[in-house]
Formats: structure tokens, sequence, C-alpha cells
């Protein structure tokens, strides 16, 4: 079907009632969740047909760090694991046409006449390499030549073009007049190679320079490794810094035709003296054992190198994503912006497709972006492979691509796909659930499907995909259950295709809310949180209904409260409303303590309730959020508690002094709960313990029979009051005064406490309660 020049929408009807929920997706986080296949995925959301990308030529080879095409349109391809130099036609025919001593060969250019220049590491060379003259044949001896060439595995010569005497060749780059520029490392030099001579022709104070490329004016622009510099550098060898980049390493340059300079960066920059170590996302860079190994590189297997001496190995992924990558813009009047950024993906080459769009190789994923504006990017394709490592310019406006792990080159078409699809990641609407209708936006050619399951997996008898006519009632016609995927294709033609989003209605199948507790605490009190005003505590995020978040209050200890607290989740995330009752012990109806309570808590006066046993009853209902027919309600009991607010009484305290002591006696009982413990204090003493008769506190009357030794400030013998003066409480005639006060606790701590006083042989009592 065609969608042309206009907007559907499909809203679901009003009769699917209040619970009815949509389930969108146009956000590019969201769609890059999926699987595409022939189809890009926007920075700004939305589906469209990608270019049309296939694969050409598998090499031996483990990774590929550098093509170039010449001008019949063979690419050339320098590889490592093992280290070659392939001679890749049109058609995909792939031929070996170097072998060097050295690990990999790391760069490659080709001049206009032809002539390939190869890079070597470490300790290499710069090689050229020339395509063999074919010798004048007789028509006798054309026949038995064309049979040796066919079995000939090289048609080209290889000779040292230059040795620079460095640790690292990185790059290669040839000016208008074929003369040959070269990046090294270990000492940041760029040399300039002739047919007639070499020089230095410039020295950076960087350890490595990492890129080469000219402009427009034919000034060499270079970037680094150490402090991320894009250096301008004239004819003569006068370099300028253009611009310091956030990131350590300059990993790759493109220059468009209005002298834009691109750079992309990657790798975090150290605060302390850096150490002489290699480029972070370098892919191919063996070590000696003393260099220290930089924090990134391509993900490679366990690689044992050739050469028995060298005990370094290929840069693994590690940290490698560390920081991940950002490509910048240096305009031509100078001025620098960053244009893209990835915490995921290390940019290994940038060049620029036949629509003059920016395009950006990456890895660890193996995609390819393509950047439109300041963080306006669209992601292209994923390669079969882990890095996309080079561009070259390919026939009919389409470019080559090069990757590693594995070793293959691509060719990116200059249109798209003809054909595209798109399958969404599984929605989990975490119920059994009934689908509506679907919701489209967007132009274009495409189709949409859409399958449904009841296990996560759609490989594990799904329904079949069935077609949604968008131009009819869009309904999405699969049998209810709790997982949903949708389908989207897109063919080419005019305008072209192009889905911005997509959305599916659906009634979640209502279940009764869960509790997972009831909880009843006495001597404990709630207090409501305070709810900022116009907030929900649920959330939509996609489209996708998230479930609601309740803190739970914290409990203030109150010994004249109660409270009750419950945790209940409904899987509809329904609104809730709940009712608390309450039952004696040994009664058979239940009575309301509070009704429409929307907090998972209620505390109240625990005087309310006589002393006793009880159990409470919390019923959760989902009403709010659905029609009386509809709604659905639990319940839940709590254990048993006691609830004790009387404290015990103290009877009969008497105390007389005998022999030097004080003789104390009395007893206690409580109406509910057993005795817990006594104390007792003599003259406004320390607080001391008493045990009852028996030794055990475990009875609701309790009796007491003690000593009290007498103060040692107050002696019988030594006092005023016995001298006949008076104490100042005007006690006199020579008669003595002792208070002793008793303290009795329930089970509960409920408290009584009585006092005592002792003067001249008789005691007056009194009691004060304390709760």
């Amino acid at each position: 079907m065609i969608i042309t020049g206009f907007l559907l929408l499909l809203f679901v009807s009003p009769a699917a009632g209040e619970g009815t929920r949509t389930w969108e997706q146009s956000r590019f986080d969201d769609l890059t969740k999926g699987a595409a296949k022939g189809v890009a995925i926007r920075s700004a959301g939305g589906l469209e047909l990608a270019p049309a990308f296939k694969s050409i030529a598998t090499t031996p080879s483990t990774y590929i760090w550098s093509i170039a095409s010449d001008q019949a349109g063979n690419l050339y391809a320098a590889t490592g694991s093992p280290a070659r130099v392939y001679r890749i036609t049109p058609d995909g025919q792939s031929t070996p046409i170097f072998e060097p001593q050295e690990l990999q060969v790391q760069a490659l250019v080709v001049d206009n006449s032809g002539i390939i220049y190869a890079a070597t590491n470490p300790d290499g060379k710069v090689y050229r390499i020339e395509h063999l003259p074919v010798p004048a044949t007789s028509p006798a001896e054309a026949g038995k030549d064309a049979a040796r060439k066919a079995k000939s595995t090289s048609e080209f010569s290889a000779s040292v073009y230059f040795d620079p005497k460095t640790k690292y060749i990185w790059d290669l780059a040839l000016d208008g007049a074929n003369n040959l520029y070269i990046a090294t490392g270990d000492h940041g030099e760029i040399f300039r190679v002739t047919p007639r001579e070499h020089s230095v022709f410039f020295k950076s104070d960087e350890a490595h320079i990492r890129v080469l490329a000219f402009d427009p004016n034919g000034n060499l622009i270079a970037g680094s490794d150490g402090s991320g510099l894009v250096y301008r550098i004239s004819r003569s060898g006068e370099g300028f810094v253009l611009y310091s980049a956030p990131k350590k390493e300059i990993t790759a340059l493109a220059i468009d035709k209005a002298g834009n300079i691109f750079a992309a960066g990657a790798g975090e920059r150290r605060t302390a003296p850096a150490q002489q170590s290699l480029p972070t996302t370098s892919p191919s860079s063996l070590t000696p054992s003393a260099t220290t190994q930089p924090a990134g590189g391509l993900a490679v297997s366990n690689v044992t190198p050739p050469n028995p001496t060298m005990t370094g190995s290929l840069l693994t992924q590690g940290a490698s994503s560390s920081g991940g990558s950002e490509i910048y813009r240096v305009a031509p009047d100078g001025s620098p912006s960053r244009m893209w950024t990835s915490s995921n993906d290390l940019v290994y080459a940038l060049a620029f497709d036949q629509r003059g769009r920016l395009l950006a190789g990456t890895g660890n994923r193996g995609h390819i972006f393509a950047i439109s504006g300041e963080d306006e990017f669209t992601d292209l394709l994923k390669a079969s492979a882990t890095q996309v490592t080079a561009f070259a310019k390919a026939p009919n406006g389409g470019l080559y691509a090069s990757t590693s792990n594995l070793g293959k080159v691509f060719l990116l078409g200059a249109t798209t796909e003809p054909v595209g699809s798109y399958e969404s990641d599984v929605f989990d609407a975490r119920i059994f659930s009934r689908w509506g209708r679907a919701e489209f936006r967007g132009v274009g050619n495409v189709e949409l499907f859409a399958r449904s399951g009841n296990v996560d997996n759609p490989d594990r008898n799904w329904s079949p995909w069935k077609k949604i006519d968008l131009l009819k009632d869009a309904e999405v016609s699969v049998p209810p259950a709790r997982f949903i995927q949708w389908k989207a294709v897109l063919r080419t033609g005019e305008p072209a295709p192009r889905v911005d989003s997509i959305a599916l209605n659906y009634l979640p199948k209502n279940v009764a809310p869960d509790f997972d507790e009831v909880t009843v605490q006495t001597g404990t009190r709630y207090q409501s949180l305070p709810k900022p005003v116009g907030t929900d505590t649920s959330m939509n995020v996609g489209g996708i209904q998230q479930p609601r978040f309740d803190s739970s209050p914290p409990p203030i200890r109150d010994r004249d409260s109660i409270g009750v607290r419950w945790a209940v989740h409904d899987d509809n995330d329904d609104q809730m409303v709940y009712s608390v009752y309450y039952r004696g012990d040994g009664e058979s109806r239940w009575l309301l303590l509070k009704d429409n309570l929307t907090d998972k808590f209620h505390s109240f006066d625990a005087s309310l309730l006589p002393d006793g046993g009880y159990t409470f009853k919390v019923v959760a209902s989902d009403a709010p959020s659905h029609s009386p027919e509809q709604a659905l309600s639990t319940e839940k009991e709590s254990t048993r508690i006691e609830v004790d607010t009387t404290p015990p009484q103290i009877e009969n305290l008497a105390a007389v002094v005998e022999g030097g002591q004080i003789h104390v006696t009395f007893r206690s009982h409580d109406s509910f709960s057993s005795i817990k413990r006594a104390e007792y204090s003599v003259d406004a003493g320390d607080w001391q313990f008493i045990e009852p008769l028996g030794q055990l506190s475990d009875s609701k009357l309790e009796s007491y029979d003690f000593r009290a030794s007498l103060s040692p400030k107050s002696p019988a013998d030594s006092s005023p009051v016995a001298a006949g003066g008076t104490d100042g409480r005007g006690v006199g005639n020579g008669q003595m005064e002792h208070v002793v006060v008793v303290r009795v606790y329930d089970r509960y701590d409920n408290m009584i406490s009585a006092k005592t006083v002792i003067r001249g042989g008789t005691t007056t009592n009194r009691l004060a309660v304390q709760r």
C-alpha cells in the first residue's frame, strides 16, 4: 500500500474504555532496540530505506586497515594477520599481490599512474608496488601465456621505496604531483618523499601523527595522538594548530570541497604528563613489552605474532570505548564545532557519499553513520563485522567500505535498497491483553505487520505475522496475548517511504490487586509524606505505562497509637482504594475501622480498642480505574495482635524499718497481660530491680516481699530528725522519715507507681499512674 503526502492517524474508539493503553515507538533510542535490514534509523526518530550495501569480498586476513582504488575501479586492501596487499576487482575477485615480512600492512595509496605505495608495521618501510609489464608474444604463444597467467598469484612486483627508520608508519597521502607524505610514530614526524629526494617535512612535539589529508588549497592537514591536535601544514612545511580536540587522538580526517575539515577524536586525555604509547584507536599496533599499551583499539582474537622477538599483541578492546568518539568540524575561517558524539562507537574512518553527506565508519559494533548536521545523523547500516575501518571510491558513485574482525570489503551503493524491513523489539504488556488498532505516521510505500505470543521469544510458537490494513481500520488482528511485535516493510517509490512513528493500542485484562503483606504494630504511628501538587506516582515512558512508585512512610514511635501498613501491587497498575477492618478474639463480624484510604497505611488511637486480642483485615479495590461491574478487589488478614493500654494495679504497699533496713511488701495485678517487672527507690535513690515471690514474673498477679538498705546519707542515729531537730520539711520531735517508691510494668510497658512514707513508725501510701 502507498500512503503519500499526508498524515495518517488512527485513534482508538472511546468505547475501548478508560483502561486502554498505547505502546508507541518513534524515538531513536527505542528504534535502535529493533532489527533493521536495509532500513536506516534517523536520530530525530523514524525509519527510511538505507543505501544498498553488499559484501563483495572476504579476505583470508582478519584485519583490513586501509583501502584505495585505482581509476579502473579496482580496490587494493592493506591487511594484517596475515600481512597482505590484496587486489580486488569490481566483480569481487581477490588476489594477493604483496606479502611482506612485517606483521601487517598499515596504510596504502594509489597514484594517478596506478602505482601502489604500501606501509608496513612495526619497524616498517614504504614499498612501491607496480604492475608487471606484459611482454610481447606471438599469437601462438598467447594461449600458453594466458594459461600461465591463470595460474599466477600475482602480476605485481614490490621494492622498498623509503625506510623512515621509525617504529610506526600510520598513514600515507599523495599530493597533486604524486609526492608521497608519510605520517609516523614514536617521534611525530611527517616525511615527504619524491622520486629524487626525501626529507622530514614536519616535526611535531606529539609522539604520533595518525592521519593525513589535503585541503582544496594544497595544505596538508594532519591529526595527532597525545593532545588530539589538528594541524594545517603549508606547502613549505610550516605548521599551525587549527584545533586542540577534547579527545587525545585524531583517528580520521575528511575535507569537503568548501574546505570544511571534519576530524574524529577518541580516547580520554591524561591529566599527568603523557608516557609514550600507541594511539588509542590504532587498529594494528604491535609493541615491545616495554611500551605502554594504550587504553583502546580494535577487539581481536588472541594472535601469536610470527616474529618470536615481538612480545606485544594487537590492541584489545579493553577500555577502547571509554569516553566514546566525537566528530568535529573546523570551518574555513578556523572556527571549530562539535558535530556528533557517541559513548558507544569509535570512529575509524570518514568519507563523503555521492550526496555529499559525511559518513563515519565505526566500531566496535560495525555501524556506519551519516552525519547531516550538528547532532543530526542517521544510523545507516550495520556491517557483518566488528569495525568499519576505511572507505574508498567505487564506480558509479558508490563507496567501498572495509572491515576488521572479519576482514571484508563491502560496496555501499549510491542508491537505496529496493526494499527494507524493520522488526521492533518485543513489547511486554506484563499481563494478558487484547490488541486494538494501530496508529501510523509516515509516507510512501509502507506495509505494517504484527504478531503476538505468550513467551518473550517470538521464535517459540508465536502467531504468524498478520498484515495491518492501514487504509481501512488499522485493526491489529492478532490473538490476545502478553507480548507483541510489529514489522514495517519499506519499498522504494515516490515519495520515498518513511516511518515516523508506530503506536499499538491495547486493553490489559483486569486482574485483582495482589497483597504482599499486612503488618500491624502497636506503639507506632505512620505520617504521610508531602506530595508535590500536580504529580503522579506513575510514569509514561515512550508510550509504556511504568509501575507506580509509592514511598514507604517512616514509622514514628507513639505508644498511644496503633499503625497498620500493607504492601499491595496491581499488575494493571490501576489506582486503588483501601478499607481497614478489625475483629476481636471470639467475634465473628468484621467491623469497619476506616474506608476510602489511598495511602497504604493507617494509624489510629489505641484507646479506641478495649484491651484484648485483635485481627485486622485490609481490602484493596481497583474501582477508581474501572466501571463498577469490572472493578475487582482482594483482601488480606494480619496476624493476631494484642492491645493493652491499661496499666497494672499496686495493692497493700507497706514498709517498716527493721534492724537498720526497710522491709517492704506489696502485690500487683493486671487485668489482661502478665506483670513484666518491678523496681523500687528509697529516698530518691537509683531504681533497683525486685524479684517477685517465686522469682518468675509470668503471671497477671505477682507478690513482692523484700528488704532495702537505708541510705548512708540518712542513718537512723544521726539524722537531724532523730536528734530532735527538724529536717527542713517540718518533721521533727525525734521522728525519722524515709520515702519508698515502687513501680510496676506489664508486658506492654504500661506502668504504675506508688510510694509510701515511713514516719514515726507509720506509713502513708500514695499512687501515681504513668503509662
